[in-house]
């Protein structure tokens, strides 16, 4: 079983930058389509970013234009660069696996704690 180790994350100004990184235990190479969710105090947890083998990138309405996912399977670490952050982006972001049916594949990770605030 994979296990994924998500970093970067922080407090951090509105208007601000960060990027995450979520490195895996085992190879996702065969992982066709990976992603970052993220999980605020008191609301269900949310796919933010999916990040496909093709380079295809998806993302919720919210973080387009702003967030970028990217992958690199050679270093079994996905990415989220997170720009111009809002007060609203607080959460905890975790990364996984997903299959045709966007269900998750491996077991959550600590995830990481984003904190936007002034």
């Amino acid at each position: 079983q994979v296990q994924l180790v998500e970093s970067g994350g922080g407090l951090v100004q509105p208007g601000g930058s960060l990027r995450l990184s979520c490195a895996a235990s085992g190879s996702i190479s065969g992982i066709y389509s990976m992603g970052w969710y993220r999980q605020a105090p008191g609301k269900q947890r949310e796919l933010v970013a999916q990040i496909t083998n093709g380079g295809t990138t998806n993302y919720l309405n919210s973080v387009k234009g702003r967030f970028t996912g990217s992958r690199d399977n050679a270093k079994r670490t996905l990415y989220l660069q997170m720009n111009s952050l809002k007060p609203e982006d607080t959460a905890v972001y975790y990364c996984n696996g997903l299959n045709g049916n966007y269900r998750t594949i491996f077991s959550w990770g600590q995830g990481t704690q984003v904190t936007v605030s002034s």
